[in-house]
């Protein structure tokens, strides 16, 4: 199979420099990084793709068992970085994409070099002593309403995510990216972030970890940046001046300050 291809894969900046890998979260695609890209592409080399399912990726190449777990979405990371012969690339994850990036690292460690998380949650569901955000019943009704309306579910629930309602055209762009996914296979991947639970992964977690949270985000609170900084021994925390879901649409001059001082840290 042509991995290129199907991921829709990107390579751009400076061909010489060390590999920055960018990966999107759920509902989105590579196109939500274009504010970090120019920051970067000076002096790394910029790898981009879309999750099958996700952007201009082939959605022929798309498979309910494969993706109906994190393993299978790593599996795409670690296929595009084999097909690239990636080695030692800083994978660069947002929200569920920071969880797929440990299982990558851990599948494929000679890849993998370091990780930036771009908030995380290891488990959106609340647990004893574990605050994940959501109840039971809040899990429940969103994946309910977005099987039952998914265009309907991504109108109202994508300004939600992004925060900032005094910037309406954040909302608007993310929920013309949800409506832009295929909604079968958008059922698929919100089921299999939003029941996932990927604690016990980041124990496993000993590369470079550059942690990233907003002072308010409602699908992942700040318990849940202290508990991954917990969890993964040597980490490094930075809460940003930024609020929702996606500090590098929002706030990206933080948030690409942060990403490349920690890159600087690394050479």
């Amino acid at each position: 199979m042509d991995i290129p291809r199907r991921n829709n894969v990107t390579v751009t900046g400076n061909p010489t420099g060390p590999v920055v890998v960018l990966v999107h979260g759920f509902g989105c695609d590579q196109n939500m990084w274009r504010l970090t890209v120019p920051a970067l592409a000076d002096t790394h080399r910029l790898v981009l793709f879309d999750y099958v399912g996700s952007g201009r990726s082939d959605p022929s190449a798309f498979s309910e068992e494969r993706y109906s777990s994190l393993d299978g979405y790593a599996q795409d990371v670690v296929e595009v970085c084999e097909a690239l012969d990636l080695r030692d690339a800083v994978f660069v994850g947002h929200s569920v994409s920071a969880m797929i990036g440990v299982l990558a690292a851990r599948t494929a460690p000679e890849r993998i070099g370091a990780l930036v998380m771009v908030a995380p949650s290891p488990r959106y569901l609340d647990d004893e002593g574990y605050r994940g955000g959501f109840s039971a019943e809040d899990i429940d009704e969103l994946l309910a309403s977005l099987d039952a309306n998914y265009l309907g579910w991504s109108a109202a629930m994508a300004p939600v995510i992004m925060g900032n309602p005094e910037r309406p055209e954040l909302g608007e762009e993310l929920t013309n990216s949800f409506c832009a996914t295929d909604p079968d296979m958008a059922h698929v991947f919100a089921r299999t972030t939003f029941l996932s639970d990927s604690r016990d992964d980041l124990k496993a977690v000993t590369v470079p970890t550059l942690i990233l949270e907003c002072t308010q985000d409602v699908i992942a609170p700040r318990e849940v940046g202290a508990f991954v900084h917990a969890a993964i021994p040597g980490s490094r925390l930075v809460t940003l001046d930024a609020t929702g879901h996606c500090p590098h649409l929002s706030a990206p001059e933080a948030t690409n300050e942060a990403i490349t001082g920690f890159l600087a840290d690394l050479r």
